[in-house]
Parts: structure tokens; C-alpha cells; sequence
């Protein structure tokens, strides 16, 4: 929900660029092998290994249509066993990237990747996390916000702004309110 907010209301109205990177709930949660939640979370990274193949080949822009495609299938069409190369197609992407689905030569990146995220905010987060330049130009980041719904037009807009505000006063660790609805994901994207 984070994303659709920040693509569809955020950059079209802010001067944002966003590079997408990958977060991988298995490394960061370690569940047991033999979990319910084991599966899932290892099919997620592997996609990560897709993306990564992908943005190594393509670039961030690259990533990230694999990314909204893997991501549309997975929460509106509800299908979580899709076949990867033919949503590459789906995408405009070249499918041969999806022989990295299996290829833990890209888990290095992964870590990478997230150590840097993780460095910004501390390991006792989760996922989204935003980071930006503050007023000095710092690196700074912050979890969040996660949303139900994707606010758009001034409500999106403010909530941007707030964010930004947030993440950039020094001092600001955290807001929280218990989660109380699940995600409104709306009309699939085109």
C-alpha cells in the first residue's frame, strides 16, 4: 500500500525519486523451516533474487516493474504461485531473469541491500522503509508508514509531507497505534 501511495499520489506531485530496494522478511525473521510463514517468505525472497538479476541487467526502473507486477498478482489477483518468467513477460521484462528465482548468488546483494535500509532505521522494524536526505544532507530513514489505504490527491499529499517532516526532525524514534484493519488494496492496477 505504501508503494501504490508514494507512486500514484507521491512522485507525480513531488520532486521524489524513488530507488526501490529489497527487503527480505526470511533473512531479516529467520522462521523455522518448518513454519507456515517459512514458504511464503522464501518465495518472496527469491523473487528479490529476480529483481535483483533484473536491476543488475536493466536498472532500478526494471526492478521495479517486476516489483508492481509480482506485487499486483500477489495481493489483488491473489495468486501466489504464478509463474515468474511468464510475469516478466506480463511486465515487458526479459523472462530469462527468472532462473535467478533459484540462484543464491544474488542473497549477497539482498543483505547488502538491506544493511543499508537497516542502518538507517535499526533491526526492530520492518517493511516499508522510507529513506531521504534531511536538511543537512544526511542519509536518514524511517519504517513506515504502514497504511490501509492508499490516500490520494491533498490527503496523500500531506501524509507525504508529514512523513518527510517526521523522518527528517532529529530525535523522532517512533509513532505507532495498533493496527486495527487490514489493507483496502482497491482496483488492480494497469
Amino acid at each position: 500500500m505504501t508503494a501504490r501511495w508514494v507512486v500514484e499520489t507521491v512522485q507525480p506531485e513531488r520532486d521524489v525519486n524513488v530507488t526501490w530496494q529489497p527487503i527480505s522478511l526470511l533473512v531479516k525473521n529467520q522462521p523455522p523451516p518448518d513454519s507456515d510463514y517459512f514458504g511464503p517468505v522464501q518465495k518472496t525472497h527469491n523473487m528479490l533474487r529476480v529483481m535483483e538479476s533484473l536491476r543488475a541487467a536493466d536498472g532500478n526502473e526494471a526492478a521495479f516493474k517486476a516489483y508492481w507486477e509480482f506485487a499486483t498478482r500477489i495481493h489483488h489477483d491473489k495468486d501466489r504461485d504464478f509463474d515468474i518468467a511468464e510475469a516478466l513477460t506480463a511486465a515487458g521484462l526479459d523472462p530469462a531473469h527468472a532462473s535467478a528465482f533459484d540462484d543464491d548468488a544474488w542473497d549477497a546483494e539482498i543483505q547488502t541491500r538491506m544493511d543499508v535500509g537497516l542502518g538507517l532505521t535499526g533491526n526492530d522494524v520492518g517493511t516499508p522503509i522510507i529513506a531521504m536526505d534531511d536538511d543537512n544532507g544526511d542519509r536518514v530513514g524511517m519504517f513506515g508508514p504502514v497504511i490501509s489505504v492508499a490516500p490520494k490527491g491533498e490527503a496523500g499529499l500531506k501524509l507525504w509531507d508529514s512523513f518527510v517532516g517526521i523522518t527528517t526532525t532529529p530525535g523522532v524514534w517512533e509513532v505507532k497505534r495498533t493496527r486495527t484493519v487490514g489493507p483496502e488494496f482497491g482496483e488492480r492496477p494497469s
